[in-house]
């Protein structure tokens, strides 16, 4: 039998359709992992042979923690290396890095570990220096929840978003990075199974940095980003 050479409109939207969006909720819960370190030396010893899922909580962890105050370190070796080991020049390294920058965990902990064996070999004081708090590793688990709520089409998105709960923008835009082939967001994911179509959409949205901010005003940057795409697409 031979291949026919076209296809209709009704096929080519079964083509073009990847299916609806299924819109999840997630928490992720902390776990002990009962290892600690004192000094930076220590730190360094345990963080190269860590479970990656504690690299990712002390990394992307306390964006889903409620918090009263603005986050004065992006992640918690940042901030332990500062209030802990009392050392600025490191702290500010580490903050500077951003894990979306690197294509797997892996590589984001060898980073880490350079940084610090620069420092280490810049100040050779910081070698014996007891960390006035020691820092505790932890590893998070998450838990997905089906929030039993689907998207049909890409233009939902322009009016859907906003009501999406912090922790759905958490598990849809951030976690997606561990999951989907491309490692990119579900967003992005899902518009790439409509084909070309949405191909510009896609680079606004690898646009986007989730890092440096707070889950809500990253709600608002892809709100503000789906509204006016859609509203200028149905100008």
């Amino acid at each position: 039998m031979g291949v026919p050479d076209t296809v209709s409109e009704n096929q080519k939207d079964a083509v073009n359709s990847p299916g609806p969006f299924y819109i999840k909720d997630c928490a992720l819960v902390a776990l002990a992992t009962g290892r600690r370190a004192r000094m930076l030396q220590e730190f360094r010893s345990e963080l190269a042979s860590i479970n990656e899922s504690s690299i990712y909580h002390h990394y992307w962890g306390s964006l889903l923690q409620a918090r009263f105050e603005e986050r004065e370190f992006n992640n918690d070796f940042a901030a332990w290396v500062r209030h802990g080991i009392h050392d600025a020049i490191l702290a500010e390294r580490l903050a500077a890095l951003d894990p979306t920058d690197f294509p797997e965990l892996e590589s984001l902990r060898q980073e880490i570990i350079e940084l610090i064996d620069m420092r280490l070999d810049e100040c050779e004081g910081l070698l014996w220096m007891r960390a006035t708090q020691q820092f505790e590793f932890v590893r998070s688990q998450i838990i997905v929840f089906d929030t039993t709520w689907c998207l049909q089409h890409p233009a939902e998105l322009a009016t859907a978003i906003e009501k999406f709960s912090t922790s759905s923008i958490f598990y849809h835009f951030i976690d997606a990075r561990r999951r989907t082939d491309h490692r990119c967001d579900d967003f992005s994911d899902w518009l790439a199974g409509f084909g070309a179509e949405f191909e510009a959409l896609r680079k606004h949205i690898a646009g986007i940095d989730p890092y440096f901010g707070n889950l809500a005003e990253l709600r608002t940057e892809l709100t503000q980003l789906f509204q006016a795409y859609f509203k200028e697409a149905n100008a």
